[in-house]
């Protein structure tokens, strides 16, 4: 508790507040941190809770040290304010005491609903929005769980996922109905939806993994991330793994490896066409994976794999070199490295067919082309998270959600 109050009171409660500016969901920092020097835990816990039902997955997800912690004023000439830790600290009480979250509802008069497809970050923050103003949210959902990414694509090292199943849980109790099984573009339509509802709003993420050909062979032992983490959260461990090759850079990259380890693999290599330093994973991520024995391998480029009797020998790759912050082959230094199951974490994309059979319009990318107010070329249909640019962070999915209600509320309060 000492550390935690000096933690606390390392915070300057800085009037311009760089900290919660830096913050996609606005996290009123210095309040909340004020809270704990006070020692109001349970004021705190609100504080939290009333701008972000999602603040203990933030506290253990979000790369703080780009964000608020990364805009911190005494981490200028010194450490910044370990605000991550506060706010996991802080939702940490609240569970050892049984605190149930204190939410101001401030209901308008309206009749309007509101269909939300995908339950996803995005999805959920949008409805928690809108219920907390009284309108009617209904989600649908393809999968039969709840929760998205934070449910089959982090694992539960890094995210119990109880709290995950919390959050669902008071989203029921303000009234958030969930239909479970509704996949957009097989058993529902925008063009029907819009029918029943007055507005809609699409956080289905990125659907389609980016892979590209290792052999003319077809390899039972070449995953890409998205399948495999599922297969790990879901507990089906995959057997007899051997040696395990994952090509990437990023956070997932990093629990794909670490996966593969309690999964019972021999031994972890992620390969990679840049550096450590360009690696975009967190380096606490990296840190994890180090001391969990994952090998890295820089400057690697996978091109094939070398196979027999179809089963994966090892992955032939081409060493590369940083030129202008991109990864060029170097001439003649070809080598093969031993493995025997290949892991994409390369990124996903847009099924983007699916989107343009709805009619919505896309960018370059392939995502949902929305305006500054998160609204499609359709009208009164809003989308957020990955599937409309809001890439790789949970914090912006949750953002995109919230800006999206608060755009439909405006217009319901406004017509």
């Amino acid at each position: 508790m000492e550390q935690i109050i000096e933690k606390a009171n390392w915070c300057l409660g800085c009037k311009n507040r760089p900290c919660s500016n830096s913050c996609p969901m606005r996290t009123k920092i210095p309040e909340f941190i004020e809270k704990v020097k006070e020692e109001k835990f349970e004021d705190a816990y609100n504080i939290l809770i009333q701008n972000n039902l999602f603040s203990h997955v933030c506290s253990l997800v979000c790369p703080q040290e780009e964000q608020c912690q990364g805009s911190c004023v005494r981490g200028i000439k010194s450490t910044p304010t370990q605000v991550g830790s506060l706010e996991e600290f802080v939702n940490e009480w609240a569970i050892e005491n049984n605190v149930k979250p204190n939410i101001e509802i401030d209901k308008i008069k309206t009749d309007k609903k509101v269909a939300i497809i995908g339950g996803g970050p995005a999805g959920l923050s949008c409805s928690y929005e809108l219920a907390k103003r009284g309108v009617k949210a209904v989600v649908f959902e393809k999968e039969n769980v709840l929760g998205g990414i934070l449910s089959y694509g982090i694992p539960d090292f890094r995210l119990d996922k109880k709290i995950v199943e919390k959050i669902v849980d008071n989203l029921k109790e303000l009234g958030v109905e969930f239909k479970l099984g509704q996949e957009l573009g097989k058993n529902i339509f925008i063009k029907d939806l819009k029918k029943e509802y007055d507005y809609i709003f699409v956080g289905i993420g990125l659907e389609l993994s980016t892979t590209y050909k290792l052999s003319d062979e077809n390899l039972d032992s070449v995953y890409n991330s998205d399948e495999f983490l599922r297969l790990y959260n879901s507990k089906k461990f995959v057997k007899n793994l051997g040696k395990v090759v994952v090509i990437g850079g990023g956070n997932v990259a990093m629990d794909s490896a670490k996966s593969a380890i309690k999964m019972g693999a021999s031994e972890v290599s992620i390969l990679y066409r840049r550096d450590k330093a360009h690696m975009p994973a967190r380096p606490i991520e990296l840190e994890d994976c180090i001391k969990d024995g994952v090998k890295f391998v820089e400057l690697t480029r996978v091109n094939n794999a070398n196979v027999e009797n179809g089963k994966i020998k090892s992955v032939h790759c081409n060493r590369t070199k940083i030129v202008d912050g991109k990864a060029v082959d170097v001439v003649g230094e070809e080598f093969d490295y031993e493995t025997n199951t290949v892991i994409f974490a390369i990124g996903l994309k847009s099924n983007r067919k699916l989107l343009e059979n709805e009619g919505f319009e896309l960018t370059d990318w392939g995502t949902i082309k929305v305006d500054e107010n998160n609204e499609t070329s359709i009208e009164n249909v809003y989308s957020g998270g990955d599937v409309a640019g809001n890439r790789a962070v949970v914090c912006e999915a949750l953002a995109s959600g919230k800006k999206s209600a608060e755009s439909i509320l405006n217009k319901i309060i406004e017509p």
